[in-house]
C-alpha cells in the first residue's frame, strides 16, 4: 500500500499566502474529497503537489512513499506516481491523444528500468482500447489531437483516460465536474470508479456534491482560508449541501 502525506504545507502565490498549514493523509484504494468555496486554496493545493513554479511551498512537506516530493521536478512527481486532472485541460494540435499517452507511458516505464524499450504497439492498442470502452468514448478519439476542438466533456473524459491509462498510485482531480453535462458526469464518474477499486488514491477537488452523488468518498474535507478545518465521511457533504458553509465558518471563526 502506498501513501501520500502531506505535513503542515504552506504555499505561496505571488507573495500571498494561500495555503496556511494543511495536512493530509491518503492512501492506495481511498478516495478523499476536498470542498470548499471559491478562494480558499483547493486549486493551488493540486499544483503545489504537482510542482506548478507559481505556487512557492514556503513550509512544511508532501511525500509519496517516504519520497520528498518538493524536491522533485513535476515530470519527476509524475514517474514517481502522482497525476493531476485539469479543471481547464489545454490543446495541444499536432499531438495525437495516442501518440501523446504512448509518450507518457513509455516514459513512465523508463524511469522504472532504463533499459526497457517501451510498450510494444499491439499491447498499447489493446490497452487504449480496453480504458476507452470502460468511458464510452469512441474509438476515433484516438486519432484526434489532444484536446483540439473538443467539448468540456470530452476534454474531461480525456484526462481520466489519461488516468486510466497511465495508472499512477495518486490522482488528484481539480474540479473534473465543472462543466459537465449530467451523461458526461456520470460517464467520468463510472471511470473514477472503476480506476478507484484498482490500488490507486484519489483526492477529488470540488465546489458541489453533486459529482459525489456518483463517487462516494471514504473522506470528505473542507477547506476554509487555507486550512482544512473538519473532516469526516460522505455524510459532511450532505450536510454542506443543505447548509452551506457558514456553520463552519461560525464555527472555526474563519
Amino acid at each position: 500500500m502506498s501513501e501520500l502525506v502531506i505535513n503542515n504545507l504552506h504555499v505561496n502565490v505571488e507573495e500571498t499566502e494561500i495555503l496556511k498549514g494543511v495536512n493530509l493523509t491518503i492512501k492506495t484504494n481511498e478516495v478523499h474529497a476536498v470542498m470548499g468555496p471559491n478562494g480558499t486554496g483547493k486549486s493551488t493545493l493540486a499544483y503545489a503537489l504537482m510542482g506548478h513554479p507559481k505556487y512557492k511551498v514556503t513550509k512544511g512537506d508532501a511525500t509519496l512513499d517516504g519520497k520528498d516530493l518538493l524536491e522533485l521536478d513535476p515530470n519527476e512527481r509524475s514517474k514517481l506516481g502522482l497525476f493531476l486532472a485539469f479543471q481547464y485541460p489545454i490543446a495541444i494540435p499536432g499531438v495525437s491523444v495516442a501518440n501523446f499517452l504512448r509518450t507518457a507511458i513509455n516514459a513512465h516505464r523508463k524511469a522504472q528500468d532504463p533499459e526497457d524499450k517501451g510498450i510494444s504497439i499491439p499491447d498499447f492498442r489493446k490497452k487504449l482500447k480496453e480504458k476507452m470502452a470502460l468511458l464510452d468514448m469512441d474509438e476515433s478519439f484516438a486519432g484526434r489531437y489532444l484536446n483540439d476542438g473538443f467539448s468540456g466533456g470530452e476534454k474531461k473524459r480525456v484526462e481520466i483516460l489519461q488516468m486510466a491509462t497511465l495508472e499512477p498510485k495518486f490522482s488528484i482531480l481539480d474540479e473534473t465536474d465543472s462543466g459537465l453535462d449530467i451523461d458526461a458526469l456520470k460517464i467520468v464518474a463510472h471511470g473514477i470508479n472503476t480506476i478507484s477499486n484498482k490500488d490507486q488514491g484519489i483526492l477529488v477537488i470540488t465546489h458541489y456534491q453533486r459529482i459525489l452523488n456518483y463517487i462516494t468518498p471514504d473522506f470528505v474535507h473542507v477547506m476554509l482560508n487555507g486550512r482544512i478545518v473538519e473532516s469526516g465521511g460522505p455524510e459532511l457533504a450532505l450536510h454542506l449541501e443543505e447548509e452551506g458553509y457558514e456553520w463552519l465558518r461560525e464555527k472555526h471563526a474563519v
